[in-house]
């Protein structure tokens, strides 16, 4: 199957099983979901959702927020790990975003990733999902995935991204990123994965990742 045979069958594969796609971070505005996704690295979305009801329903915008200490909001993070760090981003980016934007978030990449503990992940998925702007968020699930469809190298999640804006049309990208996000959480796991019930990876998947799989398969049933 050539390249952009394979490129096809994901797009419309992944249409299929998702011809809906949720939207992981509960959010309402693009404010809440800058705080969200901030409070989502190395943590899951299962537990940030549990977590900012409780934060915004103190704060729910940058004003109320930085009258909250670093204290009180890191009281409220902890559940979701990292919290000395988050709390200071959530307090300093939000005084930043009152004195240089008026209080909005901002639409471009650039004043983004000058926020206070917002990376280019964080301010791909912002633009993305609050503003429609075509950006390809890569997580784990898209990063194992392209390397498990041979669509890209996975030395890194910078290589991974320049290689899926490379191969999908940048019509799709915001679609499709989710798309896979919830495709690699339910059919392609880390762990507990069953290539049998993985159809894009059993059809286009990449030799040595499948054979590595058998092998491993056959030693369990020795």
């Amino acid at each position: 199957m050539k390249k952009t045979e394979k490129v096809d069958f994901v797009i419309n594969t992944l249409k299929e099983l998702y011809p809906s796609i949720p939207v992981p971070l509960d959010h309402k505005d693009p404010y809440t979901l800058l705080i969200a996704v901030l409070l989502s690295a190395q943590s899951t979305d299962v537990k940030v959702n549990q977590i900012t009801p409780l934060l915004f329903a103190k704060a729910d915008n940058p004003y109320d927020m930085i009258r909250l200490s670093v204290e009180e909001i890191r009281e409220i993070i902890k559940p979701v790990g990292l919290s000395p760090m988050k709390s200071k981003g959530i307090h300093g980016l939000s005084q930043i975003l009152i004195d240089k934007h008026q209080g909005l978030v901002p639409q471009n990449f650039e004043d983004l990733e000058e926020l206070p503990a917002v990376g280019h992940k964080t301010a791909s998925v912002v633009l993305a999902q609050a503003f429609g702007i075509p950006t390809f968020p890569v997580d784990t699930h898209i990063h194992r995935l392209m390397y498990r469809w041979g669509l890209s190298t996975g030395k890194n999640v910078v290589q991974t991204e320049r290689d899926a804006k490379r191969l999908f049309p940048k019509s799709v990208w915001n679609d499709l990123h989710l798309q896979i996000i919830w495709y690699g959480r339910e059919y392609s796991p880390a762990r507990g994965w069953d290539l049998n019930k993985d159809v894009i990876t059993k059809t286009i998947g990449r030799k040595s990742v499948i054979n590595a799989y058998e092998k491993k398969a056959r030693k369990k049933q020795a």
